[in-house]
């Protein structure tokens, strides 16, 4: 996972050393890694690419000329990058240079490479990616889709599967096309093809991410299959030991990360020590952490403290358990999104499936959390502190201080604005 895990060099590093690595071979890696040659590989292989430019170009005059061509707007993209940086949407030719300078720099620092290159904007589109597993006798299947429309600043918040959109021929249609994706990138191992949809089900390729997703969980959680130990065993030389129509999905999954930042400041980090959290439980409910009580978020990493998994027979049963589980996860100390994955989780569009990649911008542009939720916890807590027990009243023999129950274990459902 991480950089390291779509890092060529390293892929080849270890190759070399005769140590085996749980991923691509470091070609794929390096073909895939670079946007604009695994368009051109794309294009070879049969699969549906967004117009826009197969070589990546430095100068925004040329870069303005395409967009010309093309039809505004355009999107410039990063051609080493992913994770939303280095990417900004341009409207008119006035933007072009700006954008194009802001991007080259973001995706220098980002990934050592400024190299950019421009697509189509495809508006309101939904993102749409499947998962691929491929052995290395050649056997490659797809594990079905994942629905991670919702996003900021290009990057995802809510992932589910499966997706409301797609009817059963696209879903068979973008599963095979898939397929071919990783075929043509002579893909071995678990990797993630990812396209955008537009409103008439047209589906282009965006780009492969060659390495497990954050969300491979709520795939997990319908297929019942340990995506992992599948990464594991194939690096072993095991083949795939599935065919395709053996794969089957039931019910619903749906995930919210939970990342260290404000959304009332344009999702600015937050940062600083974890004074309190707890983890929800209950059945279908599973929490991907590596945060405690007194963990010291850092500003040096990528923001996401956690994935929240839920599972249940279908879509209604597990929005209701999402909730109800995101409404027992206090995070005090830092800023989350907790509250504001409430609203979108319990809002009438989400619910309807309306999910696009503008769904925030369009729905909870100046989203602010209801504030009586914060007064009501601050009320508990001075009653808390007014009838905690003093310090000197407790005799040897008596419970300790320890084990007299919190506010966060006697309240119940609540959150923290």
């Amino acid at each position: 996972y991480g950089f390291l895990a779509e890092n060529a060099d390293f892929a080849k590093r270890c190759e070399e050393a005769k140590i085996v690595f749980i991923g691509p071979p470091a070609g794929a890696i390096r073909d895939l890694g670079d946007k604009t040659v695994a368009r051109r590989m794309m294009i070879e292989g049969g699969v549906p690419v967004i117009p826009g430019m197969t070589e990546p170009e430095a100068d925004p005059k040329e870069i303005a000329k395409e967009a010309e061509k093309i039809g505004y707007p355009v999107i410039i993209k990063a051609a080493a990058g992913g994770g939303g940086k280095g990417m900004r949407i341009v409207n008119s030719k006035g933007e072009i240079e700006e954008a194009a300078n802001q991007a080259t720099s973001e995706a220098k620092t980002a990934f050592g490479n400024g190299a950019i290159y421009l697509e189509k904007y495809i508006e309101r589109p939904r993102h749409i990616e499947f998962q691929v597993l491929a052995d290395k006798e050649g056997n490659t299947v797809h594990i079905f889709e994942r629905e991670c429309s919702i996003q900021r600043r290009h990057q995802k918040i809510i992932e589910e599967t499966p997706s409301t959109f797609l009817t059963p021929e696209l879903r068979d249609e973008m599963g095979r096309a898939a397929v071919s994706a990783a075929k043509a990138a002579g893909y071995v191992n678990a990797g993630t093809v990812e396209f955008i949809v537009d409103a008439n089900g047209n589906f282009y390729f965006l780009e492969v991410n060659t390495r497990l997703q954050v969300e491979h969980p709520v795939t997990e959680m319908v297929t019942g299959l340990d995506l992992v130990r599948k990464q594991v065993e194939i690096a072993a030389g095991l083949p795939l030991g599935m065919k395709q129509e053996e794969i089957r999905a039931s019910g619903h999954a749906i995930e919210a990360r939970i990342y260290a930042e404000d959304p009332e400041n344009s999702f600015f980090p937050s940062v600083g020590n974890i004074l309190f959290m707890k983890e929800p439980t209950g059945p279908g409910v599973r929490v991907d952490s590596g945060i405690y009580s007194g963990f010291t978020v850092p500003m040096e990493y990528d923001p996401i403290l956690a994935k929240l998994v839920v599972f249940a027979g279908t879509r209604g049963d597990a929005i209701r358990r999402m909730v109800r589980a995101l409404k027992n996860y206090p995070i005090l100390g830092i800023k989350t999104p907790v509250p504001m994955i409430i609203d979108i989780i319990s809002s009438k569009q989400f619910q309807d499936g309306e999910t696009y990649t503008d769904f925030i911008e369009a729905n909870f542009k100046d989203w602010r959390p209801l504030r009586s939720d914060a007064d009501a916890a601050v009320a508990a807590y001075i009653i808390d502190e007014m009838l905690k027990p003093k310090r000197g009243a407790v005799r040897i023999g008596d419970a300790s201080e320890a084990s007299i129950p919190t506010p966060w274990e006697t309240l119940g459902g609540w959150r923290m604005a």
